[in-house]
């Protein structure tokens, strides 16, 4: 082969290789072009994200992802997700990112990249008022409410292992397991302490009270992984909000009173 073929054939190899490694690193290029970036967000998982009385969406990851859009100088579509579902909608790229209550865990980092934490979210075990229930021991022979696939899924099937008579209901999406639990279907339910708000928008009578906080999760905007370019400006929203205190207005908002 000549030496000016060769060459030729070098050249078209580096330039192949630009391309790829320019795709992968463009993601943030890609959503900026387009003008709108497509956020995944759970509206049946109030006070994170819900629908007002106009039907419009709101709670504190819908204006998060509102300010995170705006830093970007794009539009925000919000694509509706569950618990089950934020996973895949950002793997098949049905969403750009995720910020619906998505906690940070060692299982979803081996699939997806996080953000850095931009809240906490603690998994709280709700019951009856007259029962005591001091830690996973207490729920002996008791069936507890938890939505699928979801950290308070996790935290109760792990920290239950071997308590006798234990049984684990699970629903599809916060919507029907915080309904199952107002409705006294279900008399303990795990999951975030904004569940107990929703509950008693059901049912203000529901005999549900607080019982002990299981466990507590650093929460981050979801990215796939492999697209350094976006995750370093997620992180540079969240470094940049955090310190402004945009953050923790939106948080006092709508966890009003709540620490943050």
């Amino acid at each position: 082969m000549s030496q000016s073929r060769l060459l030729s054939k070098f050249a078209l190899l580096l330039s192949g290789c630009a391309i790829a490694f320019g795709v992968q690193a463009n993601e943030l290029q890609d959503i900026q072009k387009a003008g709108v970036i497509k956020i995944g967000v759970d509206i049946t998982a109030p006070p994170y994200g819900m629908l007002d009385k106009d039907a419009k969406a709101t709670g504190f990851d819908v204006d998060s992802a509102r300010s995170l859009a705006k830093s970007l100088g794009v539009k925000l579509d919000i694509v509706p997700v569950t618990g089950p579902t934020r996973v895949q909608f950002l793997l098949t790229k049905k969403v750009d990112l995720v910020m619906a209550s998505f906690s940070i865990t060692p299982e979803r980092e081996k699939v997806i990249d996080f953000s850095k934490p931009y809240g906490r979210i603690p998994v709280v075990v709700y019951g009856p008022k007259a029962v005591k229930i001091g830690g996973p021991k207490d729920l002996t022979d008791k069936a507890i409410a938890v939505t699928r696939g979801t950290t308070s899924d996790m935290t109760i099937t792990n920290s239950t292992k071997g308590v006798a008579g234990v049984t684990i209901v699970r629903y599809q999406d916060d919507s029907t397991t915080n309904t199952a639990a107002a409705t006294g279907k279900q008399k303990y339910i795990v999951g975030a302490p904004s569940i107990l708000g929703d509950i008693h928008k059901v049912n203000p009578k529901a005999d549900m009270v607080f019982k002990y906080t299981a466990t507590s999760f650093p929460m981050g905007v979801g990215i796939r992984k492999d697209e350094p370019e976006l995750k370093a400006s997620v992180d540079h929203w969240v470094e940049a909000n955090l310190k402004d205190g945009n953050l923790k207005a939106i948080y006092a908002k709508y966890f009003p009173g709540v620490e943050y």
